[in-house]
């Protein structure tokens, strides 16, 4: 006769074995679930002259972020058309206060959000502080160190299907200083996967060897890559914007691992780009990011493989160390 301990047992068993074919089935899908991240760039003309299309970029961000599981947005640069133009920071800050407290997102600081001491470029921001300080993104905590009391170089964090990352901003030709600075964060952060985004480091026929961009005591693309990503296993993507056109390519790091380079501005379109901006759809299941090219003004796609494109990941490389 089966005694009463044993009916427990048995039935706690019973009872407990579906809860735990659910848990293990939803921390299945939970690391299998695709995600994005939403690649905006160069809104110069917007801020200048259309902008109901930054406007609308936002809000089609903001409104999808459940549809898509929106991880993070990544502004390329060139926020405004003229930085001392202070109109075209208050739309810009209208544009992405739809996304505070919405979807967690980051700036890169262009030559355009950058001011010029006569004819000369500078490294003064002083309207790109005033909007978009460190205080505006500090209680949330996916935004991470900054260099100095400046928001021009930032790292912020997200985390997405059992993965984790670090989206590393730098300025336009950053410094020396800048890339110590960036160095030894990156150090810090092994356990995550680096996107570096930065508004100069590609061309449409590729990575070019320029020196001292606009005169800036900074690094150009070839040397920013040979310096400091091939020397980071972790960074396995640098984005970029700048220049009209959009490419892509995978160069090798040191340690053979694969970097995506992605160059992404449709500035130079109709209508001041068109409201064109790029999507990362991560995939894990399939190890694959699928590029995907939309504009929220128009509703519509670009299907050809310059605009649209798969490209591999290692989710061994990016999963918790």
């Amino acid at each position: 006769m089966t005694s009463s301990k044993q009916f427990t047992r048995r039935r706690l068993v019973s009872c407990l074995f579906p809860m735990l074919v659910l848990l293990v089935s939803g921390c299945s899908l939970h690391r299998n679930k695709p995600f994005s991240v939403i690649l905006l760039p160069d809104t110069q003309n917007y801020s200048e002259k259309f902008p109901d299309t930054y406007l609308s970029q936002t809000q089609w961000i903001r409104d999808s972020a459940e549809d898509l599981n929106t991880r993070f947005v990544i502004h390329l640069g060139d926020i405004v058309q003229t930085a001392s133009h202070e109109h075209e920071w208050k739309l810009a800050d209208r544009a992405h206060r739809i996304l505070d407290d919405a979807v967690p997102y980051s700036l890169t600081v262009g030559n355009h959000d950058m001011e010029h001491d006569g004819d000369r470029l500078s490294r003064k921001t002083t309207l790109y502080e005033k909007y978009f300080p460190p205080s505006r993104f500090e209680e949330h905590d996916w935004y991470g160190p900054h260099m100095g009391d400046s928001n021009v170089n930032n790292a912020c964090f997200f985390e997405a299907a059992g993965m984790k990352f670090m989206v590393l901003s730098l300025e336009f030709a950053p410094s020396r200083e800048t890339l110590q600075w960036a160095d030894e964060i990156v150090n810090a952060h092994k356990d995550k996967g680096v996107i570096l985004a930065t508004h100069y480091y590609m061309r449409p026929e590729g990575r070019p060897d320029d020196k001292r961009p606009y005169g800036l005591d900074g690094l150009g693309p070839e040397e920013l890559f040979q310096s400091f990503v091939r020397k980071h296993n972790n960074i396995f993507m640098v984005v970029s914007g700048h220049v009209l056109g959009v490419h892509h390519q995978t160069s090798l790091n040191d340690a053979g691992q694969p970097v995506h380079e992605i160059l992404c501005d449709y500035q130079g379109e109709a209508n001041g780009g068109d409201g064109w901006l790029q999507i990362l759809r991560f995939v894990p299941k399939e190890e694959t990011i699928y590029v995907q090219c939309y504009s929220p003004t128009l509703d519509g796609e670009r299907p050809h493989p310059r605009h649209s494109y798969p490209l591999p990941f290692s989710r061994k490389r990016l999963s918790d160390k």
